[in-house]
Order: C-alpha cells, then structure tokens, then sequence
C-alpha cells in the first residue's frame, strides 16, 4: 500500500525529535514545493493529475500550507473554466480545511462558547460573520491598530471577508487588512463618509461567496493594496459574472440599436447555429453617416441572433 506523505508535525517539532523524521519532512516539502510550481504551469490535463495526487498523498496542517503556498495556489483554481479542474480544486480544498481543523481541535484547549446573543450583536448584524467562523476575534486579534476606532473597525471588516474561507496566516491576512485600510485612508485624507462608503464597498465585493479567486487574489498579494482600493465592481468581479454581464451587454446593445427599426422575414441569411434560413431581420445606422448599416438578424427557428454591417 502506498504510504500518504504525512505533515503531522511542524519543522520546529521535528527538529527536536529524530533526525529521519526531519528528513522525511523535508523531502514530502520539496515535493509538494514542486507540484504546487508544476500545478501553475500545467496545462488542463496536467492540473487533474496533479490535483489527483495531491488529494491522494499529501496530508497538511495550517503551517504546511502556508510556507508551501499550496492552498494558495489550489484555491485559485476554484473558479477555473474546465469543470473537472473546479469540481477537484474545491474537493481538496474543503478536504485540506478539514485537516486543518482537525489538527487546530486537536491542540486547542478547551474554552467556554461565547454567548450566542452577544456574538449574534457583535458580529452577525453588521455582516462580518464568515461561513467557516473564522474572524479576526476567533484568530485571537484585538485592536487597536491605528488608534482610530473607526479605521480598526474598518480593519476587522477588511480581515473578516478576506478569512472567509482563506487558509492563509493570520500575520498574513492582518497585514493585508491593514495595508488596504491605509491605501484608503490616504487616498481620501480622513475617516468621513467618503471613507466608510469605500470600505464598506470593498468588503462586500470581499466577502461574495460566489468570488473565492478575489480574496485568494488579495491575500496572496497577486493584486496589491494600491491596485484593489481602484478597482470597480465590475473589476472585483468573477470570471463567471463578467461572462454574464457581456452577455446582457450585448443583448442590451442589439436590442436598443435594432428596437426602431421594423423586422423583415427573409431567407437570404444563413443561421450558423442551426443552419436554417428563415430569418429576421432589421438595421440602424449605428456608426457615421457614410458608414454601412448595421444588420441585426434573428433566426425564427432557434432564436440564434447575430449582426453585421
């Protein structure tokens, strides 16, 4: 049977216990090192071989993780256009979650539950509370960070949405939570209405559930502090809603340049999705006058619509 490389002990466990445990544990590193590299290179076929053998023979702990960049790197792939590549990327990162916690509930000592109706108050009705309950208050930081309460406020917030299902370090995600708040905080100059309208943006466009590849985006520094603080909505957005959003553009932009124009049946058009020709069709002058019109075409058969001029 082959033997699942193990992470169960830190480097700093290992190096005071034997020395071929330290060995073992440095080799499975250099390993994992060089997948996660081969995994950002990889062509599709490749990342589902990879991705195969990382759910298979490598077990981690929240250490291994963070000096090998592995969730990082798997964590983007969520979201990647191939199927098989997404459905495989969120299966290991919810199984590395799983080991995560495990080791944390294993070495965690006991504490008293916080009260659910002080908690409820503190963090669910102002929208920070994470799917995974990981917030800044459960990751054991407390402010102040600025000596402001409005922009440690703002800080927390910033550090919810991005912990909301990163696997990154709380140093980390603490750093990035504080460098946001500051590209903000200078570029407007105080902590009025400007400023927490902004912040306020950013975290919700943070926190969407649907967009893990933004947070992954930010926490890994991939889109700094000064880049994320100048990004629309339509920026921040995930690959699947820009797709969507064209979509509507474009059919928004057909129907409003054709809306005036009366419809005509013809057959002098070929439809190219299902190759019939009974079509309909209209035009508008929708650049200079001393342009060609613009023909919007519909197929009667499947609806299929297309224009050119």
């Amino acid at each position: 049977m082959k033997l699942v490389r193990t992470f169960a002990l830190t480097f700093a466990e290992l190096l005071v216990t034997n020395t071929p445990a330290l060995a073992r544990y440095l080799k499975s590193m250099s390993e994992l090192k060089k997948l996660v590299k081969q995994l950002q290179q990889a062509t599709t076929e490749d990342m589902v071989s990879i991705l195969q053998l990382l759910k298979k023979d490598f077990k981690v702990n929240e250490a291994i993780l963070r000096e090998s960049k592995a969730g990082l790197a798997v964590g983007k792939l969520r979201t990647h256009q191939t199927k098989e590549v997404a459905e495989l990327a969120k299966e290991l990162v919810k199984q590395w979650k799983a080991d995560v916690d495990a080791a944390k509930v294993a070495t965690k000592p006991t504490v008293l539950p916080v009260d659910s109706t002080v908690r409820k108050q503190s963090i669910v009705s102002n929208g920070s509370e994470t799917p995974n309950g990981r917030t800044m208050k459960t990751d054991g930081l407390r402010p102040p960070f600025t000596g402001d309460r409005t922009r440690d406020r703002c800080i927390e917030l910033v550090y919810d949405a991005l912990a909301t299902d990163c696997g990154a370090s709380s140093e980390t995600l603490l750093a990035k939570s504080k460098a946001i708040e500051a590209a903000v905080f200078m570029d407007i100059g105080s902590v009025g209405n400007p400023y927490s309208t902004k912040m306020r943006s950013l975290f919700v466009n943070l926190k969407d559930k649907n967009n893990p590849s933004l947070r992954e985006s930010v926490a890994s520094g991939e889109i700094t502090a000064e880049k994320f603080i100048k990004m629309s909505s339509q920026d921040m957005a995930s690959d699947d809603r820009k797709k969507a959003n064209e979509v509507i553009k474009k059919q928004n932009l057909h129907n409003a340049l054709g809306a005036e124009e009366p419809e005509a049946e013809t057959t002098a058009f070929q439809c190219s999705k299902c190759k019939q020709r009974r079509c309909r069709y209209r035009q508008a002058q929708t650049r200079s006058a001393d342009e060609p019109m613009t023909t919007f075409v519909t197929c009667v058969n499947c609806n299929h619509r297309w224009k050119f001029s």
